[in-house]
């Protein structure tokens, strides 16, 4: 089957493309213009009527949500996660949704503190301030985990929570621009193993062509210079 990624440079829907390079699927490319604010035109809200980037187009419809996408691909696929019948099934789902609805989610809340909070400033800095904190403890924990040896995160062969995971880590390291200094990818020593393991990936050398993430996107990001579109 041949999917439609509908896209913007690095943007989560990196995290979609980096699945299917893994996974080897055929897949062709729509570009979604943030300049313009393609994700609000009424075709493409007909897609994902939330407005958001990525929506992947497959032969039984319109998927969108990162967490929920690559849930579908591996399982799909039978590939990059357990298996539903697999023991370790339960530890896998639980942490792509602690990714997924803790990390991803305070993120976006930290790079736009304005949509959840207001305009005034002293309330986005008290904000961001407050999500720094909970975010170190989220990284914490998840370092922990790639520690621990699990098969399905952090092992030689990458599955949908590694992808995930390592393209968030990215975005701390840029986001929100002049405001990243708090973070440092060191502090987590085995995440920054993970990401040193992917970064070298085939999938990954791909996605860096497609979406000019530089040399090192993981381990020494710099921000996008893609041949077409915007990230923001």
């Amino acid at each position: 089957m041949t999917y439609r990624l509908h896209y913007a440079p690095d943007n989560a829907s990196l995290v979609i493309r980096l699945a299917l390079e893994e996974l080897g699927a055929p897949y062709d490319t729509v570009l979604v213009d943030r300049a313009s604010e393609a994700q609000r035109s009424a075709d493409y809200l007909a897609l994902n009527p939330n407005g958001l980037i990525p929506v992947l187009e497959t032969p039984h419809g319109a998927l969108f949500e990162t967490g929920a996408i690559l849930l579908w691909l591996a399982d799909t696929h039978g590939k990059l996660a357990p298996a539903p019948e697999h023991p370790a099934r339960g530890d896998f789902l639980k942490w792509l949704f602690f990714v997924s609805n803790a990390l991803h989610a305070e993120m976006r809340m930290l790079f736009y503190p304005a949509k959840y909070i207001g305009d005034d400033l002293s309330h986005q800095a008290a904000l961001r301030t407050s999500l720094q904190k909970s975010l170190t403890a989220h990284l914490s924990k998840l370092d922990t985990l790639a520690s621990e040896a699990h098969p399905w995160f952090a092992a030689k062969e990458p599955s949908v929570l590694d992808i995930y995971v390592v393209t968030l880590l990215r975005w701390l390291a840029l986001y929100p621009k002049g405001g990243a200094r708090w973070f440092s990818l060191k502090e987590t020593p085995h995440l920054l193993g993970l990401a040193s393991q992917v970064e070298v990936r085939t999938s990954v050398q791909a996605a860096i062509l497609a979406e000019g993430l530089g040399p090192s996107p993981f381990t020494a990001p710099s921000y996008a210079t893609p041949p077409e579109g915007s990230a923001t």
